[in-house]
Order: C-alpha cells, then sequence, then structure tokens
C-alpha cells in the first residue's frame, strides 16, 4: 500500500483526499518510481475541477522525479536505482507510481529531484514554444503573458538567451521585479496599465511577432491587438477561463494572423522527441542560461492548500509536493 491523493468527485480542492491505495508490480513496458518530489501544475487543477473531465475516481499530477524501484518485462530503457523524471498522464500525487518505461528521461547529476519535477512539465513547454511552435530567433519580439508563473520565468529567459525581445506581462510590483529578473526586457503590470496600449508603445506601433498566452478568456482580445501582421497568436493554458469561440473572419480583420492550441503531449508523444526535448531543457538549466529553482514545497498530504495557493494566483514560479 502507499499513499496517494485521490479525486472521487470532480470540485474544488476539497475533494483531493489523502488515501492509502494498493500499487501493483510493473507490468510489460512499465516502471515502478519511488518520487523524490512531485510538479504542481495547472493542469492539475483543470482536471481535478472537471474542466478536463477524468475517470472517476483518480489520482491527480501530470509530472515527477525519484528512482526506478523495479521495471517489468521488456523494459530496457530504464533500470533499479536509475533517477528518472517524467511527463505523463494523471497519477503523480503519490508515494510511488506506475509509469510507461517510454516516458522516462535519466536524470543527469546536475539537475535535483526537486528542480526536475518542479521543471519538467513547464520547462518542456517553454521549450516546444519557442523552439517548435514559433522559431524564435535573435530579432523576433514576443508577448509573454504570466510571466512570472512557472512557464513565464523559464521560458523568458530561454528566450532572451535565444536573442529575442522579451516583453511579458504580470499582476503586481512584486511579479514585475519577478520578471525583469528573469529575462523579460520590458514588464507590463496588467493591473494597473494597458497591456495592448503599452505593447504599441514599446513595438513603435508595429507589434509582436509571436504572444504566448496562458490565461485565456480575460487577455485573448487584448492578445491578437498586440500581433504584427502575420504574426502568431499561441494559447496553452485559461487560468481565467476558456478563450470563447470566436469567427475566423476576425484573424483575417486583425491582420491576418495565425493562431493555435498546442499542447506538449502532442510534441513529446515520439520518444525521440522527448528525449531531445528533456536534453535541451537539461542543457540550458545545467548552462545557466535558464536559472530554475523550486519556489515553494508542499507536504503530499496538503495539496489541497497548494490547489488554493495556485488559483488564487498567490504564487509565483514553480512549487512542488513532497512526499
Amino acid at each position: 500500500m502507499i499513499k496517494a491523493i485521490r479525486v472521487h468527485d470532480h470540485g474544488g480542492p476539497e475533494v483531493m483526499k489523502l488515501e492509502e491505495v494498493p500499487i501493483g508490480a510493473p507490468g510489460p513496458g512499465q516502471a515502478l518510481v519511488r518520487h523524490g518530489a512531485i510538479g504542481l501544475n495547472f493542469i492539475d487543477i483543470y482536471m481535478r475541477s472537471g474542466l478536463y473531465p477524468q475517470t472517476l475516481p483518480f489520482t491527480p499530477g501530470s509530472e515527477g522525479a525519484g528512482v526506478v524501484e523495479a521495471v517489468g518485462p521488456n523494459v530496457t530503457l530504464v533500470a533499479p536505482g536509475d533517477r528518472v523524471a517524467y511527463v505523463a498522464g494523471p497519477g503523480s500525487y503519490a508515494e510511488k507510481r506506475l509509469v510507461e518505461a517510454d516516458r522516462l528521461v535519466k536524470l543527469p547529476g546536475s539537475i535535483t529531484d526537486e528542480q526536475a519535477a518542479g521543471m519538467m512539465l513547464k520547462g518542456m513547454t517553454a521549450r516546444y514554444l519557442l523552439r517548435r511552435t514559433y522559431d524564435v530567433k535573435p530579432g523576433t519580439t514576443i508577448l509573454f503573458h504570466a510571466a512570472a508563473g512557472g512557464v513565464g520565468l523559464i521560458a523568458c529567459q530561454w528566450a532572451k538567451a535565444l536573442g529575442a525581445t522579451v516583453i511579458g506581462t504580470a499582476g503586481g510590483p512584486e511579479k514585475v521585479a519577478l520578471a525583469k529578473l528573469h529575462g523579460c526586457d520590458h514588464v507590463i503590470d496588467y493591473r494597473s496599465e494597458d497591456f495592448v496600449a503599452r505593447v504599441k508603445e514599446l513595438t513603435r506601433g508595429e507589434g509582436v511577432d509571436v504572444v504566448y498566452d496562458s490565461v485565456g478568456k480575460d487577455t485573448f482580445s487584448g492578445s491578437l491587438d498586440c500581433l504584427k501582421p502575420l504574426g502568431l497568436f499561441v494559447s496553452f493554458g485559461n487560468a481565467s477561463g476558456p478563450i470563447p469561440p470566436f469567427p475566423m473572419a476576425l484573424l483575417s480583420q486583425k491582420g491576418s494572423l495565425f493562431a493555435t492550441r498546442p499542447t506538449l503531449f502532442t510534441y513529446i508523444a515520439k520518444r525521440a522527441d522527448l528525449e531531445e526535448t528533456a536534453a535541451d531543457l537539461f542543457d540550458v538549466v545545467s548552462s545557466g542560461k535558464v536559472k530554475f529553482d523550486v519556489s515553494f514545497r508542499y507536504p503530499l498530504a496538503d495539496a489541497a492548500a497548494a490547489h488554493r495557493e495556485l488559483e488564487a494566483r498567490k504564487t509565483t514560479g514553480s512549487g512542488i509536493l513532497l512526499p
């Protein structure tokens, strides 16, 4: 038996309960991972609340890091004793879990369990956004909403290292200051400034090449107004609520814009892509181009409190649960 957070009904943080549950031996293609740390992400909230409905009951959590304790038949990618990390389907809010071995990546000595658990999903998200969804390079100008969030702090540093001009948005002086320390050339406080007018001012009326938006409903319309003609709107989350349906003609009216709604799981579906993405992330952190530290920690039993803080937007950076 292991301790794990279980959700029996979709709802608020209170629906998450710490329970003892059985765990079997790894089957073919699987590995048993003992967690050293577990990642906290907004997608966990979407699943818990029912925005992304799950088959009940279930254990939330999409990423973790730890040590392989056992492997099933035909597993050759990892072995007992290997330090590993992963992003997978729900199930990581637990002391241990069974993971498909082809979803595990080995950790270099330069990356701790806490770092890996806090940055795998967010860091690999930043990587695909900057290197594949839009190829950021010297001369690119980007707008990154929630620049002081978990993905934002990684992505803005990474974009700066790639040579981009980075404009971020954040809420309040503390988050603005944090974003400035993590790669942003300019940070707009959306609580006191009109971010569309400020972007136009900063770009001398031209707009940006790409907008990365995990906020959703509250920023969608303004984000389109910040783009250059032929610019790209990238929606990769909806912290303020889903973007409402809109007519495709709106994109032509605002400058023949492009819009996409990518997910990390598509970009790392192939093993080769997973390995390349993770290796690139580990390299930029190990080299110091992207500085990454865990910002907040909660015991596994206090997962509900962690969700309340996330939903209230009281956190900055990346958080973890400790089993």
